[in-house]
């Protein structure tokens, strides 16, 4: 899947009132994001998931620190999170300034990750 050049409201699914998810996003879409008022974006796609045409995380930080983004790049398996990237992401939800965009390949993963977090 390429990257999605731009973030809209089409894009984002808001599943609290302050955090929202999203499928992949691409540098570009940091400045919008901040634009749109998101103060922190966490990453839970690993790199080259599906091949070298996906932007890397590395790439991603660099665009969403220039918008004045927190950035936080937790890389977790499509068909499965483990107790600990749960928690982890627990803990991202509880340090990181919101709104928070979180985002992965579809958004179903970031969405998981949120909702087992809220049972810790």
């Amino acid at each position: 899947m390429s990257a999605t050049p731009h973030l809209s409201a089409a894009s984002l699914r808001a599943i609290a009132a302050d955090v929202c998810v999203a499928g992949q996003l691409s540098p570009a879409a940091m400045a919008e994001a901040a634009a749109a008022g998101f103060r922190s974006v966490v990453n839970n796609r690993p790199d080259h998931e599906h091949g070298p045409g996906q932007p890397s995380s590395a790439d991603i930080e660099a665009a969403a620190r220039a918008a004045g983004l927190e950035y936080r790049h937790l890389p977790v398996d499509g068909g499965w999170q483990s107790p600990e990237q749960i928690a982890a992401f627990a803990v991202l939800l509880a340090e990181l300034p919101r709104p928070l965009l979180a985002f992965c390949r579809s958004g179903a993963r970031s969405t998981r990750l949120y909702t087992a977090a809220q049972t810790l």
